[in-house]
């Protein structure tokens, strides 16, 4: 199977690279643009174009969101051009208002913020045009490595000492991009060999969670680490910051029918918590195994 990226330094093009390096059955080439011309997409004739997630959607610039789902619109036209289908992450931010339930992936979000509904159009466009696409839902990626490495840039902070705020009256499911990797690629190789299940799909993390109680264990866990080899470096503190008055806000991703479709199961946050840690250790601090 051969997969066309985009958006290489992304953490998602990082894990991906990782993975693909240690198999001989998947064909990958990343690109470091976010978009793709049809005369490129035609010349290389991937079985699918893979975009990354922008990360933290509602959080950043809304010219970035905008210049994001431009360039989704730009790929999804060569798509179209050529007959290769798309895949495309998505933030669960998508879904603004959060949910008291879990969020089905039949739900079609409805955010307030202009440049939210600009991206929910686009997904609209895919649906309504590509037949053979797939928008992935995900959780808040974490990661060691790439852009929106998210994990690697609190244990950074920490260990300059920085002083870390997290909401936590919001209730999220973490998902590492090293799941998410390995949940793609079986996914793709299913649908390669017949599966035919095109559409919406989520994937997070094990246990809603804070993320001041996530980054909090983070702190414990790297504390601990950092004593246990003897490295004399106190991290910063995590302090929590309260946004809703009424009731947390919950964006929690129903993954059933990722599942029942291609049988992939969500990952335990904690335990890949524990094993990006012992990496991070080992590489910056020589201690410990590193597990695969």
């Amino acid at each position: 199977m051969k997969l066309l990226l985009l958006d290489a330094e992304h953490c998602l093009g990082h894990a991906l690279g990782g993975l693909c390096q240690s198999r001989g059955d998947i064909e990958l080439t990343a690109l470091q643009d976010a978009s793709v011309s049809v005369d490129t997409l035609a010349h290389e004739r991937p079985d699918m174009v893979l975009i990354p997630p922008l990360g933290r959607p509602a959080d950043v610039d809304p010219g970035l969101v905008l210049s994001h789902a431009a360039a989704v619109e730009t790929v999804l036209e060569s798509c179209l051009a050529t007959g290769v289908p798309l895949l495309w992450c998505v933030s669960d931010q998508i879904f603004e208002q959060g949910s008291a339930r879990p969020i089905e992936e039949s739900a079609i979000p409805a955010p307030y913020d202009e440049a939210l509904r600009r991206m929910v159009a686009i997904g609209d466009m895919i649906r309504a045009r590509l037949p053979e696409h797939f928008i992935l839902r995900i959780g808040p990626l974490f990661g060691l490595t790439g852009r929106d490495a998210w994990l690697a840039e609190v244990l950074t902070a920490l260990e300059r000492g920085e002083t870390l705020r997290a909401a936590e009256d919001g209730i999220i499911c973490p998902a590492s991009v090293d799941a998410l990797a390995m949940a793609l690629i079986g996914m793709l190789l299913q649908q390669q060999h017949g599966a035919r299940a095109w559409g919406a799909y989520h994937f997070a993390g094990v246990e809603p969670v804070s993320p001041f109680t996530f980054l909090s264990v983070v702190r414990h866990q790297l504390e601990t680490r950092l004593h246990g080899l003897s490295v004399a470096i106190e991290p910063g503190q995590v302090l929590p910051l309260h946004h809703h008055h009424d009731e947390p806000l919950r964006r929690i991703l129903n993954c059933r029918r990722a599942l029942e479709t291609f049988g992939i199961h969500q990952k335990p946050w904690r335990v890949e918590i524990d094993r990006m840690l012992e990496l991070w250790c080992t590489e910056h601090h020589g201690g410990g195994e590193a597990r695969s």
